[in-house]
């Protein structure tokens, strides 16, 4: 790629963070047909008018990979996909937790959780999925897993018996055809009604296409809270079994009792990382959220409401105030708001932090953008990591937070030439002011930008400039993978 060449785009005088870890340095960046060109002294090179961007005294960083994400249905329902793109996000990868939209087809909502993502199942196939983001693009790109409790709903009667040799057939060759079509993997919720019945026999002949095909098993794993070691043994036989590369899926501790144990966790799987390939991811925040079930709520002491179809005016409500409202118990009042969403006040920021300093831990939002009040991750997430964790408590620097959010996410599920700021690589950029890049959003304003963004770019094009959405939407699925078969 010849730097005389004229750039569509320069990204002149800031200092380049490039996914890497490395240090920071001084260049420009220019970009020509979707790719980053050229980085270094650009000051004579030609752009067309208005191509040149002064970026001095910001922070130039590959666009941030979102690796936990539930927008599988959001990319389609909202385009312009705001909560992300003002944050740096300019990839996400869905069908997590076990839960993806495809393949399913039902005109009414499925079962808990995949009620979750809010709607759209209407593929019948991964490639139907496919196809529609590239027939409408959203703002960002899309990669995405298929999900085993997607394939338990379509394919079995009754949830809450293992699968049998007939209906494991059918799940396998969904999962052999996902794969084909452009999935990066497959993740499972057996935390979750619709695989709690699924036993560790049943997900391994499910998920055998990957040990052939290749790709990442994600997991929400079974228990997060007493049995969390019993949890992460069964996932790493699992990696083990179909010789494939583990996430563990938003990891944490949940319940007082198990406040700490981040440091037995973390110490068993670096232990096992030395013999299998094996990585997590966290989001920042010390408070979960998910559906909401009456059982979790003694081991919890403050749960807000996101969402209630039977009370739809509890959205933003704490159980407690509801409870002693309605005259009731914790529970009885849960079991009214049902089904529901809520956000789980159920973690240690101690632990939130030991995990996010962790060597291979990668960062994911897990947000709900169909929630009528959702968790601030889904808005704050990356410049939260970015502005307190890194700049204000120092638990790692700007540079390994940058490649806990781009590049790394790149290489754990094998994105082609992407999270790099790299000859080459696709002009997915993401320019921040690093004195002030910082997350806004709270539990009661849960949907406020962040500040500090200045300007993303996704394949070159600007989705945000100059503090603003631009409406552009030149996302794409990336459906190929490092090491596809």
């Amino acid at each position: 790629m010849d730097a005389d060449k004229a750039f569509d785009l320069i990204l002149q005088g800031g200092d380049v963070v490039d996914g890497t870890g490395a240090p920071r340095r001084r260049a420009d960046v220019g970009v020509r047909a979707g790719r980053i060109a050229a980085i270094g002294d650009l000051a004579s090179a030609t752009t067309p008018t208005g191509g040149r961007v002064d970026v001095s005294g910001l922070v130039v960083a590959p666009g941030f990979i979102d690796c936990h994400s539930h927008d599988d249905w959001a990319v389609l329902d909202m385009p312009d996909m705001a909560p992300k793109v003002s944050q740096g996000v300019t990839t996400v990868i869905n069908g997590n937790c076990g839960i993806s939209l495809a393949p399913l087809q039902s005109a009414e909502l499925p079962p808990p959780p995949l009620n979750l993502l809010g709607g759209g199942y209407r593929f019948g196939s991964f490639a139907e999925y496919r196809d529609a983001i590239a027939a409408q693009p959203p703002a960002v790109n899309v990669a995405a897993m298929v999900g085993h409790s997607t394939l338990r709903v379509r394919h079995m009667a009754n949830l809450d018996a293992p699968a049998d040799a007939a209906q494991i057939a059918a799940m396998r060759a969904d999962v052999e055809q996902a794969l084909r079509d452009g999935a990066l993997g497959v993740s499972t919720g057996t935390f979750y009604p619709p695989a709690a019945a699924a036993t560790e026999a049943e997900v391994i002949a499910v998920c055998e296409p990957l040990s052939r095909l290749g790709g990442v098993y994600a997991t929400h794993m079974r228990d997060e809270g007493n049995r969390v070691m019993d949890a992460i043994d069964e996932s790493l036989r699992i990696g083990a079994a179909l010789n494939v590369p583990i996430v563990i899926s938003h990891h944490k501790l949940v319940g007082k009792q198990n406040h700490g144990r981040s440091a037995q966790t973390l110490a068993h799987v670096r232990a096992a990382a030395a013999r299998q390939a094996v990585c997590m991811d966290c989001y920042p925040y010390d408070a979960s959220s998910t559906m909401l079930r009456a059982e979790r709520v003694d081991i919890c002491d403050r749960i807000m409401i996101t969402w209630s179809k039977p009370h739809p005016e509890a959205s933003g409500r704490y159980l407690e105030d509801l409870a002693d409202e309605w005259g009731c118990s914790r529970r009885e009042a849960a079991e009214r708001l049902l089904p529901g969403g809520a956000v789980y006040f159920i973690m240690d920021d101690q632990d939130v932090r030991r995990i996010l300093a962790y060597q291979d831990t990668m960062i994911g939002s897990d947000g709900l953008a169909a929630d009528a009040r959702p968790h601030p991750r889904l808005w704050g997430t990356f410049p939260r990591v970015l502005g307190h964790y890194a700049r204000s408590l120092g638990i790692f620097t700007l540079e390994e937070a940058v490649f806990r959010m781009s590049g790394l996410t790149a290489l754990r599920f094998g994105l082609r030439e992407r999270g790099q700021v790299a000859q080459g690589f696709h002009a997915d950029l993401a320019v921040f002011d690093p004195d002030t890049i910082i997350d806004r959003a709270t539990f009661d304003e849960p949907e406020t930008p962040c500040a500090g963004m200045r300007h993303v770019f996704v394949g070159g094009v600007a989705t945000w400039m100059d503090g603003a959405a631009t409406g552009a939407r030149p996302g794409s699925f990336i459906a190929e993978r490092i090491g596809q078969s």
